[in-house]
């Protein structure tokens, strides 16, 4: 089992699909990894060698913020947009969404579980 930047990739993944399993990569970035240490998009992960691991995270290690560091800098983000006082940042104090999104009927996810409200008597 190849483990890279504290995540296990899965074994019977092909190498290319296994990377995004990383926070921070995608596919993208994954073929572009991949291409960089000069790597067959078609291996399995149980198939690559030490050397392959090594590269893959040396190539990681120069120019790519993944997991832990990258997780820290978007909170630190969004912390830092509570603290001015930002637009931004209130929504993401009150749990609503922050791109502008409707929420009069959509918006569950962000919201949570409905809260019925009584109907009003006359």
């Amino acid at each position: 089992m190849a483990r890279i930047a504290g995540v296990d990739l899965p074994r019977n993944k092909k190498i290319e699909y296994a990377l995004p399993y990383i926070y921070g990569i995608g596919l993208t970035q994954s073929r572009n990894i991949l291409e960089a240490c000069n790597i067959d998009f078609n291996l399995r992960v149980h198939e690559i060698t030490e050397e392959h691991v090594l590269a893959i995270r040396n190539e990681l290690a120069d120019g790519h913020l993944v997991e832990g560091e990258l997780r820290g800098r978007v909170s630190r983000n969004i912390k830092r947009l509570m603290d001015i006082g930002a637009y931004r940042g209130l929504r993401h104090r009150r749990g609503l969404p922050v791109r502008g999104q409707n929420t009069k009927n959509n918006s569950r996810t962000r919201k949570g579980k409905k809260k019925t409200i009584a109907g009003k008597k006359k």
